[in-house]
């Protein structure tokens, strides 16, 4: 499947699109078109491979796993990645799997848009510009997850990144991403997102201040959630996930290459002579992809009440607990708003899984004013949350005729009414109890710490003598 995916800004990579598979957790077999046949045939690992190729696997599960859950992918390489000098500790930045390093805090919290570093005063790639925001569990026992910043102005150049505690779903809010691969090259703007699934190496060009959210989970792999009684078709489909195609580099880099990999938490620095984005064809299951959020097949309450946000999930990390995810990746997207007799929305509510809420453009219906794109919210689990006074002033008494949500609804006068806001918004929930980390509360110095003045106006309207209530007029 070729695609209007472009390599850069200038009208040379213009001309130059990017070609993608098409597929969620498929088997697949790539080469790069300057090297046919260069995957070997009937086997994975003969003597000596096609154009004298190294063979390498790439697992992303235990041997024995079952089939069904089985994931691995064969690389074949100009050199094996473990050609480079031995791993060394480099500065962690702002990345952390420190849970404890400031007293726990179960109030309803919220953030200002994180701040970009300006590219005039300090150079920021993507990885030193990493900044964890809070998380839980173990990193070393595989069960658990974080919620990361990425604030950058400056490409990667001859650096690389590889995760070896768990996947990285990326979610850009401002400027677009090329991201460079072992298995190939896509493009992720704002309103995709992108998963790198661990152990894969990768690097970001970015072509302008760019800001964004990674929800990282330690030791599971992301999946499409199961449909139950929704049938066989619905919510994100399989179709809709694209796959980057083998291309490979064959550059020296004598010394000059930088490997970098997150290790237990911790950063470490490696060397190494070539550009490490040398595979010339590969196969199998375990691969970086990128989604459209757009093409997300929206379910909906079409009688009366709202439906729990659990039918806007796009991907879920399961946990051992039936039912029960380590991570679940939510959005809200363009949808027709019809139910009758309803509060339309967002109840409010108390609950047992916590709640991070990212906005990547426009607003959010529950609170117009102070969440904002580039900023984000943490409800933790059983803290109360809800629609803000305003919003449940206006949502009580509106008429209630059918509206599209997001993309503008026609007013009674016959105008039309813009909102952006929820094919922008998602939201990171995870049964895991979230700890803040000190950047997160203190050092990012973006913590609203009026959040709570948007509840303070609702009053009572209680009516002990009369049961109807005073619906609109």
């Amino acid at each position: 499947m070729t695609l209007t995916d472009y390599q850069g800004a200038d009208a040379q990579h213009r001309s130059c699109p990017l070609v993608y598979i098409s597929g969620f957790g498929n088997e697949c077999a790539s080469e790069d078109p300057r090297c046919p046949g260069a995957l070997p045939e009937g086997q994975n690992n003969p003597q000596v491979c096609p154009y004298n190729l190294y063979a390498e696997q790439l697992s992303g599960s235990a041997f024995t796993c079952p089939r069904s859950t089985n994931k691995r992918s064969w690389l074949y390489r100009i050199l094996p990645s473990v050609s480079h000098k031995p791993f060394e500790s480099t500065d962690q930045g702002h990345v952390t799997n420190n849970w404890d390093e400031v007293d726990p805090d179960p109030n309803q919290l919220r953030w200002k848009p994180f701040e970009i570093p300006k590219a005039s005063q300090k150079k920021v790639d993507f990885v030193s510009g990493l900044h964890t925001l809070c998380g839980a569990g173990d990193i070393r026992s595989n069960n658990g997850l974080a919620v990361h910043i990425f604030l950058c102005n400056t490409s990667m150049g001859d650096r690389c990144f590889y995760n070896s505690d768990g996947d990285f779903l990326i979610v850009p809010q401002k400027g677009k991403l090329l991201i460079y691969t072992e298995f190939g090259k896509m493009i992720v703007q704002p309103n995709e997102i992108c998963v790198i699934q661990r152990g894969m190496r990768f690097s970001v060009d970015v072509f302008e201040e760019t800001r964004g959210y990674i929800l990282e989970v330690y030791g599971v792999h992301f999946e499409l959630p199961d449909l139950g009684p929704i049938g066989a078709n619905g919510l994100a489909n399989p179709r809709d996930f694209l796959i980057p195609v083998a291309w490979y580099e064959d550059r020296q880099v004598p010394g000059g290459y930088t490997v970098i990999n997150k290790y237990q938490g911790k950063l470490f620095a490696a060397k190494q002579n070539v550009s490490p984005f040398n595979v010339v064809a590969w196969h199998g299951n375990y691969t970086p992809y990128k989604y459209n959020l757009e093409n997300f097949m929206v379910i909906n309450a079409v009688a009366y009440d709202h439906a729990d946000p659990s039918i806007f999930t796009v991907l879920t990390a399961k946990s051992l607990r039936p039912g029960v995810a380590i991570a679940d990746f939510v959005i809200f997207p363009p949808r027709w708003g019809v139910a009758d007799k309803t509060f339309r929305p967002p109840y409010y509510h108390r609950n047992c899984m916590s709640e991070f809420m990212g906005l990547i453009k426009g607003h959010y219906e529950a609170k117009e004013g102070g969440f904002l794109p580039g900023g984000g919210s943490l409800h933790s689990i059983m803290t109360p949350h809800g629609p803000d006074a305003e919003c449940f002033e206006k949502a009580s008494k509106a008429k209630l005729v059918p509206e599209r949500i997001a993309d503008g609804t026609m007013n009674e006068t016959g105008g039309t009414e813009k909102f952006e806001a929820f094919r922008k918004a998602f939201m990171f929930e995870s049964s895991l109890s979230m700890a803040v980390t000190k950047w997160g509360l203190k050092t990012s110095h973006c913590l609203d710490d009026n959040y709570y003045k948007c509840w303070e106006p609702l009053k009572s309207h209680f009516t002990p003598n009369s049961r109807s209530p005073a619906g609109p007029k």
